[in-house]
């Protein structure tokens, strides 16, 4: 029960990386607040979890993360729910509009970074205050390897996280004397619902059949393989918890050997 009496705030909360995230967090004691757009799934999601964990242990809040008082208010919601916060997942994001670079327009150039990055500072901005009161925290962005490579048509997307991987190593080194530390994961590809939503359309947009894509991405990594949601909800778990109290201002590849560094 390694986060026992531990309260964790997840956006993005209700599918792929963050219920992979929730579920790892609450089998090791700790209470949950998600956030996401459907307030009908958040509330499937909820009784499923407390059907798992025990009552009381989850709250859904409906939010948009490009609403600064949508972000905002979750973390407000979260604390309200469960009395205080000491984990914060910034898991929502995206590579919104895909288009060639000279075909990138400002709307959605700007949507992929309020999507990402301004979530991202909107959230952890809310939480710190909570957090440097007890000289206790952990804030844990979900970055991607495109946080530190690029690949054509994804731009947008890895400028955005490459800036959240850049906000996550300035915050550390700034409130990391104060008990709160700051760290980034970096995932490969994982098959998720919205890998398989969007990836269609994603491979079209790059040339491939979406099978293609999928294969061409595996081979990029040394495993030859996709990661597993399992895979970064255990990094994430480790950052969560005591264990990682000396890891900070990290922008950790969990990637199957994809990135370089």
């Amino acid at each position: 029960m390694k986060l026992e009496g531990k309260v964790a705030a997840i956006t993005g909360g209700t599918a792929g990386l963050g219920r992979g995230i929730a579920e790892a967090f609450l089998a090791e004691g700790a209470k949950v607040a998600l956030m996401a757009r459907n307030p009908e799934k958040g509330a499937k999601v909820v009784a499923e979890l407390e059907a798992e964990y025990g009552a009381g242990k989850a709250v859904f809040i409906a939010g948009d993360v490009m609403q600064q008082a949508d972000v905002e208010g979750f973390v407000d919601g979260a604390i309200a729910a469960h009395g205080t916060l000491d984990i914060l997942v910034n898991n929502a994001g995206g590579a919104g509009d895909l288009q060639p670079f000279q075909n990138l327009s400002d709307e959605t150039f700007d949507e992929t970074m309020k999507w990402n990055v301004y979530s991202t500072f909107w959230a952890s901005r809310r939480a710190l205050p909570t957090m440097l009161d007890k000289s206790d925290g952990r804030i844990i962005n979900i970055s991607s390897m495109e946080g530190k490579h690029g690949k054509p048509i994804l731009t947008a997307y890895s400028a955005a996280k490459h800036a959240v991987n850049g906000m996550t190593k300035s915050l550390a080194r700034e409130v990391g004397v104060q008990g709160v530390t700051v760290n980034a994961i970096c995932p490969g590809l994982v098959i998720t619902d919205i890998i398989k939503n969007n990836g269609p359309e994603t491979a079209k947009a790059m040339g491939m059949e979406f099978e293609e894509m999928i294969n061409t991405f595996a081979q990029e990594a040394a495993i030859k393989r996709p990661n597993t949601v399992e895979e970064i909800a255990a990094m994430a778990l480790l950052l969560a918890s005591k264990e990682g109290a000396g890891i900070t201002g990290a922008t950790l590849s969990v990637d199957g050997g994809t990135a370089q560094y």
